[in-house]
């Protein structure tokens, strides 16, 4: 059974959304959706002093009149230099510090002009980091259909890769049609994340952080486990 995951782009996002990529034979990064302002696209939570803080990737003239893969970083800031600071100082005492500081020291050097880019770029560090096998491609580059919308766009897509299941975040439940998908042959299912802790202030601070949190306390094997432990429905 071909099975499909669709998600926006995200930097460093929740364990939930590389459940999702593990759990697929195709993810399909949508980079030619309009970007959202406040999102989750360039910013996330880690802990600074063992408290949620919000890191944001700054923009250039961002809007959510233009696709997620036409906005550009706003590099001149020197945001990357500060953001590794943070890192460095809130995680150095980590187990796993140096293997997560090099991946993100690798990937942020690049100083890539778009953030679609970017996100794209940490995506597949971290898979292969973890030995995920699913093929990840961006939208853009292969279905030509940015005109469709929410569950037209999603079908048409899981239609062109001729998928037999598709497996989307469990937030996304109340905006697609089993009975329509069904319809087509394509059976769809929502991944629900079950609870996770690990070694780490996360199991108490009550805010689900970056997945840069968890690479930071946990091993390659320790997360493999974890990407499992989620529900279909």
């Amino acid at each position: 059974m071909k099975t499909l995951g669709i998600m926006q782009p995200y930097f460093f996002p929740y364990i939930g959304y590389y459940q999702l990529i593990n759990a697929v034979d195709k993810f399909v990064l949508l980079d030619d959706v309009n970007f959202i302002k406040k999102g989750w696209i360039n910013r996330n939570y880690i802990l600074v002093n063992g408290k949620p803080n919000l890191f944001t990737i700054p923009l250039r003239k961002a809007s959510q009149n233009k696709m997620i893969n036409e906005i550009e970083i706003d590099n001149e800031s020197g945001w990357s230099v500060k953001f590794l600071k943070t890192l460095t100082t809130s995680y150095k005492n980590a187990g796993f510090f140096k293997q997560t500081i090099k991946i993100t020291e690798e990937l942020l050097k690049a100083d890539y002009e778009l953030i679609s880019d970017l996100i794209y770029c940490s995506i597949i560090k971290i898979k292969n980091y973890l030995g995920i096998e699913t093929e990840i491609i961006r939208s853009s580059s292969v279905y030509n259909s940015k005109d469709l919308k929410g569950q037209d766009r999603i079908l048409d897509i899981c239609l062109k890769e001729k998928a037999e299941r598709y497996i989307n975040a469990i937030n996304g439940k109340s905006l697609y049609s089993k009975e329509v998908f069904l319809g087509n042959g394509v059976e769809i299912k929502f991944i629900k994340t079950n609870k996770i802790s690990y070694s780490s202030e996360q199991a108490v601070c009550g805010r689900s952080l970056s997945f840069l949190d968890m690479l930071m306390h946990c091993s390659v094997p320790e997360i493999n486990e974890m990407l499992f432990k989620y529900e279909l429905e």
